[in-house]
């Protein structure tokens, strides 16, 4: 689950926790009322019905604080229903205390204000509108109260005062329902950028802190890389070990020196040296050295048809990400990695294939985190830093199961090319 994630299940739980409390201050002020008008000035109130209603309604309310703190995580459904409950609740109380004519019916755009600052559009309009359509049908449908209905009535229960307040109500429902969401959803846009804004710079942050470790550790591993080639080169010369053995050790070793020499001056060029030159000559260079790197591999490289090359930049960053991507399913599935790769004049589409286990459900949320390995002697750095990379330069990485056994990994980069 990624910190956004939990962060709106956070909130979730706090709003109904924060519904709870509004919930308990209307219980609170319906029982102040109902003692008031039932002991203090008798207004012929149906005392027992509305405390059996207000007792339930108080049930409701404590089940709903005690579920605040179980689990699962609370959706936007369930708390939908909830203000579907107050309105129910509220409805059936003025059912019984004059219906439309009783004052606190505007107590009806409470749930209607908390819909439009909590929940999408689609659940607010049914808010509204159910909370419309149960103030439409208390016009007709209440037991009267002679106390709490407008003078000057003429005997009819729909006098131009209670049509008047059903139109002040139908309007600013409307315009809650309209305007609030829209500045909700405004203010939880920018939350959401915020938020990404932050991680964003987390991340580079700890990629600056890497980037200074592996510049150190560069010039660290110059002298035994040293020392190692000048010993190798000896057992060459005085074969004191299989050829086939010798000669992979030399490779291995030109290429880790190909690749500190390549660090140092990617390092010296700056941020924005870029590499230019033919996609496909990039491409084959790529798995060249890959192939080097692990030379016992089975590698099926494939190019998708009718390819018409072009020349594009890409920074040398690119090629060490994309490599990592490849030992990551050479790691996994050292019998076969199948590799294509696509492109057209706005991207190029790297997709890896690898035959070995999938990934664990367990790690499934972690990929991509920092310092998270699936293997034992892992540093869990590869595929943070190239996940932070290829975005760095437009580019996605998504890694999914292969439906047939395996992973799929696809790599987006887009191109600025030079036909």
């Amino acid at each position: 689950m990624t910190r956004i994630d939990t962060s709106i299940h956070s909130a979730a739980r706090h709003n109904l926790r924060q519904l709870s409390i509004i919930r308990n201050i209307a219980l609170g002020g319906q029982l102040l009322a109902l003692l008031f008008f039932s002991q203090i000035q008798d207004i012929g109130l149906p005392v027992l019905v509305l405390s059996a209603i207000l007792a339930l309604y108080a049930l409701v309310i404590a089940t709903t604080w005690w579920r605040t703190f179980r689990y699962p995580v609370i959706t936007e459904l369930e708390f939908f229903c909830h203000l579907l409950v107050d309105i129910l609740f509220f409805t059936a109380l003025l059912f019984f205390s004059g219906g439309a004519s009783n004052p606190f019916v505007s107590y009806y755009l409470v749930p209607i204000s908390i819909a439009a600052t909590t929940l999408p559009l689609r659940y607010t309009w049914t808010v509204t509108l159910l909370s419309l359509a149960a103030y439409s049908w208390l016009l007709r449908n209440n037991l009267p109260i002679p106390a709490l209905a407008p003078s000057h009535h003429h005997g009819d229960s729909n006098n131009l005062h209670i049509l008047g307040m059903w139109c002040n109500f139908a309007v600013s429902a409307v315009l809650i329902t309209y305007f609030v969401t829209r500045m909700a959803n405004t203010l939880r846009s920018q939350a959401g950028q915020l938020a990404r804004q932050r991680e964003d710079q987390l991340r580079d942050e700890q990629v600056l802190a890497i980037g200074s470790l592996a510049a150190g550790t560069a010039h660290e591993l110059g002298t035994p890389l040293n020392t190692m080639k000048i010993l190798v080169d000896e057992m060459v010369a005085e074969q004191s070990a299989s050829g086939e053995d010798l000669s992979i050790l030399q490779q291995q070793l030109e290429q880790c020196r190909t690749t500190l020499k390549q660090l140092v001056a990617t390092a010296e060029g700056g941020a924005d040296s870029l590499e230019q030159g033919s996609l496909r000559a990039y491409f084959d260079k790529l798995f060249e050295r890959w192939q080097v790197m692990r030379p016992r591999i089975q590698a099926h490289i494939r190019y998708a048809n009718n390819l018409a090359d072009c020349q594009a930049h890409f920074h040398p960053t690119v090629a060490q990400s994309l490599t990592s991507l490849l030992n990551n399913a050479a790691d996994v599935s050292p019998e076969q990695v199948d590799v294509e790769v696509g492109w057209n004049d706005q991207a190029v589409e790297l997709c890896i294939r690898d035959l070995g286990q999938g990934i664990a459900p367990q790690l499934q949320e972690k990929l991509g985190k920092p310092f998270q390995s699936s293997k034992p002697d892992g540093m869990g750095l590869g595929l943070f830093l190239t996940q932070a990379t290829l975005n760095r330069y437009g580019g996605s990485v998504s890694i999914k199961p292969c439906p047939e056994g395996g992973t799929i990994t696809r790599v987006v980069l887009p191109l600025r090319s030079e036909s």
